[in-house]
């Protein structure tokens, strides 16, 4: 396995060894160790590992915990990168993405005083397993109705990663939000197979533009990247995923579907710590508490930090601020009360994960 392993001490030799104490206590920072194992992917594509580790890199600043990471090189990377850290008695493993669903079930009940949070994939059988999931079909329910009120063709477009039910969630909260603005408009559809695939990602935006959509929304990773190539190359628009990608492409991304992932793995962290990380159930992240939602369509103070980070100048601040001012901003009202007809429950999302894909 050529899987790449990042440590703050030597790949995976350590100053001190942590007994298999019962992890109903709280732990000091200096003693504990985290492990994670990112998904297909790994770091680099700006929007889901990228986040997970964010939220491990603050639990390191603000925690004091040491840490272990591995990026698979593959699938089959999986389930040794996780029994790796288990093996090694770390105190909380975190597996990032559902494609590790099977080895973590596999590897957990083996390990019964280490922790495994979970991000995307429900866990409710395994008492030491916590999964960290998120309502991706209310927030994409949002930018599918941005996307409705913003296309000027009528036709609007999804790129997704890998054919599943989570992805598939992604898919049905966008397709029900735009319906729900325009029970006529066009979507077209294309999944990449690979959340590492920039080139087909591209070519799918680029056969849906082809098919008059304006703007396309992806839920696809790396591969995503891609669709923004294609958008930028077309001069149309596109809708970011899990973090703030507006500044990826400035002048051509309107919004982003906000999935706080950072925020999930320093939070599991942090009560792990504390003794209080709930195995056997899930967590779950949603509207209402600012799990997912949808960046501002008004102001640019969020993306003023890319600005700060020197990953965008002046000149392209003022093209997110002006694609704001001319596409979303006049919809900005009409999206949040939409939100919280959503939080209220007066409107209603089928879950695609759940009933499967729908035709539309």
């Amino acid at each position: 396995m050529k899987s790449k392993v990042i440590s703050l001490a030597l790949i995976f030799s350590f100053l001190f060894v942590i007994g298999l104490a019962g992890f109903a206590q709280p732990v000091e920072a200096e003693e504990f160790r985290v492990g994670i194992v990112y998904s297909e992917g790994g770091l680099g594509d700006l929007s889901f590992n990228d986040a997970a580790q964010a939220g491990l890199m603050r639990a390191v600043d603000e925690l004091g915990i040491e840490y272990g990471a591995i990026e698979p090189d593959s699938p089959a990377d999986f389930n040794p990168s996780l029994r790796r850290f288990a093996e090694r008695g770390f105190d909380l493993v975190i597996a990032v993405g559902f494609l590790q669903a099977e080895d973590v079930v596999e590897i957990a009940p083996e390990y019964p005083h280490v922790q495994f949070a979970h991000v995307d994939e429900p866990h409710e059988d395994l008492d030491n397993v916590t999964g960290l999931i998120f309502a991706e079909h209310h927030g994409s329910f949002l930018v599918g109705a941005l996307a409705a009120l913003a296309s000027e063709t009528g036709t609007i477009g999804y790129v997704g990663g890998i054919d599943s039910p989570l992805i598939n969630r992604f898919e049905g909260g966008y397709v029900q939000g735009a319906r729900y603005i325009d029970e006529d408009i066009n979507i077209e559809s294309g999944y990449a197979d690979s959340f590492n695939d920039p080139s087909r990602g591209r070519e799918i935006a680029l056969g849906q533009i082809d098919n008059d959509a304006d703007i396309i929304y992806h839920a696809a990773g790396a591969s995503g990247l891609g669709a923004f190539e294609a958008v930028e190359e077309e001069d149309k628009l596109a809708i970011g995923v899990d973090v703030n990608q507006n500044h990826l492409y400035p002048g051509h991304i309107i919004a982003s579907m906000l999935k706080v992932v950072d925020v999930a793995v320093f939070n599991a962290v942090e009560d792990a710590m504390a003794g209080e990380l709930p195995g056997g159930e899930n967590v779950v992240f949603g509207l209402e508490d600012g799990g997912t939602g949808i960046t501002s369509l008004t102001d640019v103070e969020e993306e003023k930090i890319a600005l700060e980070e020197g990953e965008i100048d002046e000149d392209e601040l003022e093209k997110i601020r002006q694609l704001k001012e001319e596409v979303t901003a006049e919809h900005a009202d009409r999206i949040e009360e939409i939100k919280q007809m959503i939080i209220d429950g007066e409107i209603e999302i089928e879950d695609w994960s759940e009933t499967g894909r729908q035709d539309f």
